[in-house]
């Protein structure tokens, strides 16, 4: 075909050599908005709209359609329905937003810090064979996490663990301890095998950083007499947010939906346990455990539970969604690489 612009007739290889040429940014603009329609905008208005049906493995169209419930499934979600034993549900839902939000806060910040701390110990002058130290760090990132997890979950084992053989044998123990059976152990345990195997990642981003701050800063700041933790208050820290905020938002989010490392490791286990007939159905079904975090809970009731709902599923979808898009716009805004930007140009 040709179309008429200006009294011009254009073929299509002036269209397409105007799209690589004088529009070319308008192509490349267009792919990443195509992209984020197709894989990001579009699944969240599908989540809303199966939030309001009873979709699950008994509506599968087009032999069984499934139908519109309205606020039915929020209702179930935030309602006060209680178990056998007498617990409120919601309870069990704010224990794991709760957990959700505060696993994110340490995963985040333990790499953060830990991973700064490494890189400002390397990087000190009379530290020796840095390239080596680095080096020694860094390999750890070549070993895919899904492994490093899976080979960690089998050590942690309560009957069989690498770790309770050996503190067995060397008489420390005298019972095998439930790494990843106990709750409170089972949380701080995953933190702790989330920060191994993040810091190596955070200590190379804050290497690159550290080795580009003037040095005539410290330098002035020595002269005036500065101590060198009021140089890293004032300097080190100052930039380092400033290179790395966005990044600490995106981790922080991130760690909100970080499936591989809480299912990997424990399943989401030990269990809550409910049972009894006045038991809500989204708990008896889709066996939500105690490290669950909202996305594997996600999971569970859309791929793990008999019934499939992905009603209820669609809500606490929109739910992590509304908690990660009001912390990302929030802390975002107030972030020095927002609010300080004209003092590090």
């Amino acid at each position: 075909y040709s179309l008429k612009l200006i009294g011009k007739e254009r073929t299509d290889k002036d269209f397409i050599h105007d799209l690589v040429g004088s529009n070319y940014h308008y192509m490349m603009l267009g792919i990443p908005m195509v992209l984020l329609a197709l894989f990001t905008i579009i699944p969240i208005i599908f989540m809303v709209i199966i939030g309001f049906t009873n979709f699950n493995s008994a509506h599968y169209p087009s032999q069984r359609l499934f139908d519109w419930v309205a606020w039915n499934n929020y209702a179930e979600v935030f309602s006060l329905g209680q178990d056998a034993n007498g617990m409120v549900f919601l309870t069990t839902f704010g224990k794991v937003v709760l957990w959700t939000l505060v696993w994110a806060f340490f995963a985040t910040f333990s790499n953060y810090f830990l991973g700064m701390i490494f890189a400002l110990i390397i990087n000190q002058k009379g530290i020796k064979l840095k390239k080596v130290w680095r080096t020694i760090l860094i390999t750890t990132i070549a070993v895919p996490q899904f492994v490093s997890l899976l080979i960690v979950s089998q050590m942690l084992n309560t009957d069989s663990g690498v770790f309770n053989n050996i503190l067995s044998q060397l008489g420390w123990i005298d019972k095998n301890i439930q790494w990843l059976d106990d709750p409170l152990l089972a949380k701080v345990t995953i933190i702790i095998v989330n920060t191994w195997v993040g810091i190596p990642y955070t200590m190379l981003i804050c290497t690159g950083i550290l080795m580009n701050i003037p040095e005539d800063l410290y330098e002035s700041a020595k002269i005036d007499g500065a101590s060198p933790f009021k140089m890293y208050m004032k300097i080190t820290l100052p930039y380092m947010l400033f290179v790395t905020g966005p990044y600490l938002i995106s981790q922080f989010v991130g760690n909100i939906n970080n499936f591989n490392v809480i299912y990997l490791l424990t399943g989401g286990n030990p269990s809550f346990n409910f049972v009894g007939q006045n038991a809500p159905g989204i708990l008896l079904n889709s066996n939500v455990g105690q490290t669950d975090l909202l996305i594997t809970w996600i999971y569970k009731l859309t791929k793990d539970s008999p019934s499939q709902d992905f009603g209820t599923a669609s809500v606490l979808g929109v739910f992590t969604f509304v908690v990660v898009a009001v912390i990302s716009m929030v802390f975002y805004n107030r972030s020095s690489a927002v609010k300080n930007e004209e003092d590090f140009q």
